[in-house]
Formats: C-alpha cells, structure tokens, sequence
C-alpha cells in the first residue's frame, strides 16, 4: 500500500510535482538533507508505489494542436485483464479508468488529428472482447485543474 512516511516525504513529492527533472542535487539541497537522503527516499516512494511514473506536461499551444476524446468502453465478461493490456499499450491514451453505470471503462484519448483518432476508435473496436464503444469529442476545454 502506498505510504508517505513524513513531512519530508510530502515536501520532496511537492518539489517533484512542480519539477519532475530537478535533480537530485538541488532536491537535496531546497530540502536540507544529503543527497543520498533523496535517492533512499525516490527509491522507497517508487517501490512503495507511491511515485509511478514521470512525466511531461506540453504547453497549451502543443496541446491545442491535437484533438481529445473520451471514448466510453463496454466489454465482455472476464476480458478486462486483456483489454486493459492492449488499452495501456495505445501512446495516444492518456487515461484509462473503470467505472460504474452505462460503460465498464472511460478511456481519455489525445490525437494529433481526427484521422489518428478515427484510426484509434477503429483499433478500439476490434480489441477481443471489446463489444461496444461511445466516442464524445472534447470542442472546448472550460477549465482546467490538473496542470
């Protein structure tokens, strides 16, 4: 289970959240603590798993460029294990969740154009066992919360 031990942990996921590339050396440093201090504690929030990943957030204009979707994923029984495999394997999902009510999944879609989201919905839909998707186009962001 994932597991933040104190204040300093909190403190150096803070600095991480707002710049995933600083180094450790200048963690270290805005923190107070010994840079081996830092790599102990990265390697215990990774494996722990309360660090995933690291990744990039593109300007709004890079953003802008592209087209989103949220494509509502209906599947057969006792596929879902491979379905999610081949979901994850996709560049182009940013976010795949599982839900309750009309659809068992919501995947979040970013494409560089309608032509590469066309061809993504069509190898959505001929994953084994996906039996039914509904796509809603993303025309306007209102506001914004995760950056």
């Amino acid at each position: 289970m994932p597991f933040v031990k104190d204040q300093l942990d909190r403190d150096l996921l803070a600095l991480l959240q707002a710049n995933a590339r600083e180094s450790t050396a200048n963690l270290a440093r805005r923190l107070g603590v010994a840079r081996t201090t830092v790599l102990a504690r990265l390697a215990r929030l990774e494996r722990d798993g309360v660090i995933v990943g690291y990744t990039v957030r593109l300007g709004q204009d890079v953003a802008d460029r592209g087209v989103s979707a949220y494509v509502g994923v209906t599947i057969s029984p006792k596929s879902a294990r491979e379905v999610t495999r081949r979901l994850s394997r996709l560049p182009e999902l940013r976010q795949l969740s599982s839900v309750s009510g009309e659809f068992d999944y919501i995947a979040q879609l970013r494409a560089d154009s309608m032509s590469r989201l066309d061809a993504l919905l069509d190898e959505i839909g001929e994953i084994d066992g996906v039996t039914k998707t509904t796509t809603s186009v993303v025309l306007a962001v209102r506001t914004d919360r995760t950056g």
